[in-house]
């Protein structure tokens, strides 16, 4: 016996500025290193306040803007819910407890820096956190499925970011705007290509 396919759940949104606030305080919170795991499990996954989809493009306008992606997310999201105010508030809500957090820890890293421990631990958590990126990657890889470009092509261009970023050193800018425009222009043909 085969059961039903699953239907997405449907989307929710937050349930007030305060709500806003809270939700991007705990996940400024547990973002130390790998926050793209962090926001889409919260966003898309816990909160469901955007689809997989919704969360792409909206990560994907916040790695083009200047300034951390993080909290240029937080400001889109909150303005999509509750306009100027919604953005400013998730804004405060991703810095408010954070900075304070990063103040004492700064105090305490001058003092400690040279312990042998600290740098260790330091090292132990970049680990941790390239190796989260690479699972969220993966994770939203799935959204490709639905491309109007062939997986093949979506990944041949994936694997080409990594070669230009890591092997080449290309700023982010070039990488965005030779790959970004790239796949604008392949997806434009093939939609246009497609209509009667």
């Amino acid at each position: 016996m085969t059961s039903a396919p699953s239907q997405p759940q449907p989307r929710l949104r937050p349930t007030s500025l305060l709500d806003l606030f809270l939700s991007f305080t705990i996940l400024a919170l547990q973002g130390f290193g790998g926050v793209l795991a962090v926001v889409q499990r919260e966003m898309v996954e816990r909160k469901r306040w955007l689809t997989q989809e919704e969360f792409i493009e909206e990560w994907a306008v916040a790695q083009i803007m200047p300034g951390p992606n993080v909290v240029n997310l937080s400001l889109m999201i909150g303005s999509r819910y509750y306009g100027l105010r919604g953005g400013l508030v998730a804004l405060a809500g991703m810095l408010t407890v954070p900075l304070l957090l990063v103040l004492v820890l700064a105090v305490l890293h001058s003092h400690f820096a040279h312990h042998a421990g600290v740098a260790g631990a330091l090292r132990g958590m970049a680990a941790v956190s390239a190796g989260m990126i690479a699972a969220t990657g993966l994770k939203l890889a799935s959204a490709l499925t639905r491309h109007p470009l062939p997986m093949w092509l979506t990944g041949a261009m994936a694997l080409l970011c990594v070669v230009f970023v890591v092997l080449l050193h290309l700023p982010l800018a070039y990488t965005l705007l030779i790959l970004g425009g790239l796949g604008y222009a392949l997806t434009y043909r093939k939609l246009k290509g497609s209509q009667p």
